[in-house]
């Protein structure tokens, strides 16, 4: 796309006064106002150019508060306590974070702004709403002086076929893009270079910075790892991440998923998430305690991830929030089931990487198919509560984890993260009980749905031995 202001092609970040500018010169004629609903989906509306010259986009857009309350298919649930029939499904106002204002370069003369969700009026953020959950974990950070830094990885399958072709099949006998494993290998990863160099550039020309791209452990299964940057920004990336390869793999006719586990045999599909705290306004990283230090690792790297360790169970429903998400987790399969730290160790939860100003831990608990404001919201709450309480770390895993059984694990089922969430205190005390009870009520609703589906197993399995 060509947008110029006094002839500079203008792509990625840009200014409200640039938009106006862009869209007066016809080079933009639609904003895209996006917010995310709880399965980290972008919701929201197309604005058209004359309704942006007309009106102040900083004042927000209206949109239907059940977006907040819905499962996968969009279907609403009366249990939800901000919006059910009794409450009439009221409106919530999207306003724009113009600090998230950017050219999309795939879609012709189209800029996209994140929205932050707020009370009709204006007056309040909405508390359950997954950026602004992020934002208040940011807050009480940045009040102990601390500013999170975090990153993800994101692993997923690509497919020669249109998302409406696979629909048409049924979600049934699949082919990944490749039929090599194709993990760190070259010529395998070359097979589908063309549309991965495209995506990796269309990213870049959107701002958004993508340090490296290769092939993972199964046929068809890529990783991409996103530069870390301020919390919320690397949350803003991962999902506009997300959002812009499903868009430009429908111009492709190809699709891709980010489910954790598509199918049994396959490898499943992690979400790594890179954190350290730097002090607040400096470049300074908290984690590391100098260069004089008997141990890179600071008091408060030790009790922040002390207190990840400790509650990990409690916040699982924010790391592995679907059924399928628990079908990743197995031994000996590259994503974790113990709840332990160890120095560069991929069989253990949290992997401690990297050396003095680069000194930060990797979860490796995470799929693909968490939502990161959620996931990186439960990492700092639980940190944060750890340094708040002082939680002594743990002694090093050394060894194979999956083989140590004195090790708490993983949930195994989406039930079990249910009752953990529920019979948490800590939950509640650091997401505040409307958050607690919002998302247990999902997790619920998500549960019930799928114990009450027959699914082919079962069929195959008792049809006629029964």
């Amino acid at each position: 796309m060509n947008n110029n202001i006094k002839g500079k092609k203008v792509t990625g970040d840009i200014t409200k006064e640039q938009l106006l500018e862009l869209v007066k010169s016809d080079d933009i004629d639609t904003l895209i106002m996006g917010f995310c609903d709880m399965q980290g989906r972008l919701m929201g509306k197309r604005i058209t150019g004359d309704f942006i010259l007309e009106n102040d986009i900083s004042d927000g857009t209206h949109f239907c508060n059940y977006l907040l309350g819905t499962n996968f298919e969009m279907d609403t649930n009366d249990n939800f306590e901000f919006m059910n029939w009794d409450k009439g499904y009221g409106d919530y106002l999207a306003v724009p974070d113009l600090n998230t204002l950017k050219v999309v370069p795939w879609l012709e003369h189209t800029a996209m702004v994140f929205c932050d969700v707020y009370t009709v009026d204006g007056s309040e953020p909405i508390a359950i709403a997954p950026r602004n959950i992020l934002k208040q974990q940011i807050d009480k950070a940045e009040a102990q002086g601390l500013s999170p830094h975090m990153a993800s990885e994101l692993e997923f399958y690509l497919f020669n076929n249109s998302f409406e072709d696979i629909s048409k099949q049924g979600y049934d006998n699949l082919e990944a893009a490749g039929h090599l494993n194709e993990d760190y290998n070259l010529l395998q990863g070359s097979k589908n270079e063309p549309i991965y160099q495209e995506i990796r550039n269309q990213m870049h020309l959107m701002g958004i910075t993508i340090e490296s791209s290769k092939g993972e452990a199964y046929k068809g299964q890529h990783e991409i790892n996103l530069k870390y940057s301020d919390a919320l920004d690397a949350a803003d990336q991962h999902i506009m991440f997300k959002h812009g390869m499903k868009e430009i793999c429908i111009q492709n006719d190809k699709s891709v998923t980010f489910m954790a586990k598509p199918y049994e045999a396959w490898t499943g599909s992690s979400g790594h998430i890179h954190l350290s705290m730097m002090k607040k306004g400096t470049k300074t990283n908290a984690f590391y305690a100098g260069d004089d230090a008997a141990e890179p690792k600071s008091e408060t790297m030790k009790h922040f991830l002390a207190g990840i360790i400790k509650f990990t169970r409690d916040f699982s429903l924010m790391f592995a929030p679907y059924v399928n998400s628990y079908k990743r987790f197995a031994p000996n399969s590259w994503a974790p089931v113990s709840i332990a730290w160890s120095q560069d160790n991929r069989s253990a939860g949290y992997r401690v990487v990297g050396e003095q100003n680069a000194l930060r831990f990797e979860s490796r608990i995470s799929g693909a198919d968490m939502n990161p404001y959620l996931a990186y919201s439960a990492l700092i709450g639980a940190g944060l509560y750890g340094i708040e309480n002082k939680i002594e770390l743990t002694d090093e895993l050394v060894g194979n984890a999956y083989e140590q059984d004195n090790i708490d694990r993983i949930p195994s089922s989406l039930h079990e993260a249910i009752l953990t969430w529920k019979n948490s205190d800590v939950v509640t005390k650091v997401l505040g009980e409307d958050v607690a009870n919002h998302y247990l009520e999902a997790a619920q609703s998500e549960q019930n749905d799928f114990d009450s589906f027959v699914t082919t197993w079962e069929r195959s399995r008792y049809f006629e031995q029964s």
